[in-house]
């Protein structure tokens, strides 16, 4: 099987290492405590095998950090994930680095997503990770407001722009985002002339398979030539109510045999690109590995 491997979950493998770790600065706070685990998170994914790292960015949000912290600090964080990504990267053979550009105003909330905030926040994300940036990385958007305007803030840009959805972890037949948008309902309100890939994340693996299938023969009729890709997480079903900065999400038993199952069916279905979300830790990602030796 040959598809290009991306890392896991951030967050949980920087609670699972033992660096700082709370809510609601969650993946941020190492940055702000002890950068040194962050570096460590990102050995792990590589180690295990990833072609590509995701700098860890995706927290450094006001609905993370805070508005008063994301003011003093935010800026210089994002920059600092990009930074540590980059010189992770560097130090094994053709790795590449992802700059995430994550929802501003929390995980599946589409309900509080506010264009003026969100085109700001992203303006400073993208200036702060270009100089480190490999490949642009909208990920987990929840409705096509949020991906249409990044790709609008992105319309100049000359990396390579991916862009992730979140679907509804109960819409096993009708792929679904978390607006209640169908995902082909999404696609025909954007303009993916500019994107090279469109992925599927932080959703349980069991609805990954049938968006990919819809994807692929979406892509197929618009004559589109865009890759496609899948990081599913490894928590029990999500609904959509209530703030992502409150408390843990509840991980449940996949184990990496289990994961690598779930991968083969999206391989076969089409994807070209895999990785994980949260939960996902370096032992799937090695698992995931020996499916392409």
């Amino acid at each position: 099987m040959n598809f290009t491997l991306l890392d896991g979950g951030m967050g949980r493998e920087l609670l699972r290492i033992g660096a700082p770790f709370q809510q609601p600065e969650w993946s941020a706070l190492a940055l702000i405590e002890a950068p040194h685990w962050v570096t460590q998170a990102h050995r792990n994914f590589l180690d295990a095998g990833a072609d590509i790292i995701t700098t860890n960015s995706y927290a450094c949000v006001p609905f993370h950090l805070g508005e008063a912290c994301f003011v003093q600090q935010g800026a210089e964080l994002v920059a600092l994930a990009a930074r540590l990504a980059r010189e992770a990267a560097e130090a094994y053979p053709n790795r590449l680095v992802a700059a995430s550009l994550p929802p501003v105003a929390g995980s599946y909330r589409p309900d509080l997503f506010d264009t003026q905030q969100a085109s700001a926040v992203w303006q400073m994300f993208i200036a702060q990770q270009q100089a480190y940036a490999d490949v642009w990385l909208g990920e987990t958007m929840s409705s096509s407001n949020e991906a249409a305007l990044l790709l609008q803030l992105l319309a100049n840009q000359t990396k390579p722009i991916w862009i992730s959805f979140t679907l509804d972890d109960s819409a096993l037949d009708t792929p679904t985002l978390r607006s209640g948008e169908t995902l082909i309902e999404t696609l025909e309100k954007l303009n993916l002339n500019q994107v090279e890939a469109v992925l599927f994340n932080c959703s349980i693996p069991e609805v990954m398979q049938s968006a990919v299938r819809r994807l692929k023969q979406w892509l197929e009729n618009q004559s589109l030539k865009i890759k496609i890709g899948v990081y599913a997480n490894g928590f029990s079903p999500q609904t959509n109510k209530g703030a992502a900065n409150q408390g843990l999400s509840e991980l449940r038993d996949l184990s990496a045999d289990e994961y690598r199952t779930y991968a083969e069916t999206w391989q076969q279905a089409g994807a070209e690109i895999i990785g994980g979300c949260c939960g996902i830790t370096p032992q799937h990602i090695a698992c995931l590995n020996q499916l392409r030796q």
